[in-house]
């Protein structure tokens, strides 16, 4: 992904010369996350607003269309083939059933449809499948998205031809933590699939994982990355790491509570336009926590017992929650104009 170079910058104002958009520093996103509490969430509440239904949250199922036997070794996922974490591998999931599942979720009130392989990348005697995946789905009238690794440029452009509306590649971390995360492919690999998955007309899902021993400006870093792509990602999930047995990351001290949600704020402060979704971790959250991410501007939750491999909170406790604290599914995709 290539960023505008700093020497566009208007040192002054932070504008950008030629009327694009600000660019954020670092400088000025850690000091969005180190203001106090209150006035955090008051600013993050308040653009939030300027944006979106405050009381409208995003429902979305994940569903895993081929699971495990993964060659890459990132350090979260319980799916890498580099670890013994119990995971069986298994084949690409039939078509059919793939959109009988999807008619499931639909009628059970979710509205986008995201399928995920563990693939390093798919390889081209898949892409008949995935495609008629995406073309199954959309014909249920849900929005579709797909996560299946790195993408080459043909395969970016085919997803896009088939009607796929969302692509999930997360960068993970910050540039400077990445490689102690995963070794099996750089930074600029996640950056480059990106650009092909821009360059064919799909919107992006990009976000990270907390909770995986970096520090707060990693979290700042990551977040300063994804704002300043020449366009932010339209969605933005924020996973806490659910520590796997038999990853690296099994042992991994958890993020503070606080600090979770105020990396939801500077989310929301920083891409007020997209979606910020709470991904993997909810259940290790409380009600309370997940009620201070909502008012910091999450909108977006994935519903479902299970994402991929890791578990997930039953459909009534989330039914639970939204009535205690008055939220509604979101039923129309676009944010507010």
């Amino acid at each position: 992904m290539t960023l505008l170079p700093a020497d566009r910058l208007d040192p002054a104002s932070n504008a950008v010369v030629g009327g694009a958009r600000p660019l954020w520093t670092s400088e000025q996103a850690r000091a969005l996350y180190a203001m106090p509490f209150n006035d955090l969430l008051f600013k993050a509440q308040t653009i939030h607003r300027q944006n979106f239904d405050p009381n409208a949250v995003q429902l979305s199922r994940l569903l895993s269309i081929k699971t495990g036997g993964c060659p890459e070794d990132c350090g979260y996922c319980s799916q890498s083939s580099h670890y013994s974490t119990g995971l069986s591998a298994s084949k690409l999931m039939e078509v059919e059933r793939v959109i009988a599942e999807a008619r499931k979720a639909r009628d059970a009130g979710a509205t986008r449809y995201c399928m995920g392989a563990a693939w390093r990348s798919p390889k081209d005697r898949d892409m008949d499948a995935v495609l008629a995946m995406v073309k199954g789905v959309k014909a249920l009238g849900m929005e579709t998205c797909m996560t299946l690794g790195m993408l080459d440029q043909h395969q970016a452009k085919a997803l896009g031809e088939a009607g796929l509306d969302y692509y999930n590649h997360n960068i993970d971390t910050s540039e400077r933590y990445y490689k102690d995360v995963i070794t099996t492919r750089d930074f600029a690999d996640r950056l480059q699939t990106l650009d092909y998955v821009r360059a064919s007309g799909v919107k992006l899902c990009c976000g990270g994982i907390v909770g995986m021993g970096e520090t707060a400006a990693d979290r700042v870093d990551m977040l300063v990355t994804l704002a300043n792509m020449p366009e932010p990602p339209e969605s933005v999930p924020i996973n806490m790491l659910i520590p796997m047995e038999g990853t690296p990351l099994a042992n991994a001290a958890p993020i503070d509570p606080i600090d979770f949600v105020r990396t939801v704020a500077l989310a929301r402060i920083m891409m007020p336009d997209s979606f910020v979704r709470l991904s993997a971790g909810r259940t290790a959250m409380s009600d309370e926590m997940q009620a201070l991410c909502f008012f910091a501007g999450a909108n977006s939750i994935f519903v479902g017992d299970t994402l991929l491999t890791a578990g997930n909170p039953e459909a009534d406790k989330d039914t639970t929650l939204f009535r205690k604290l008055g939220l509604k599914p979101l039923e129309d995709h676009a944010p507010l104009a």
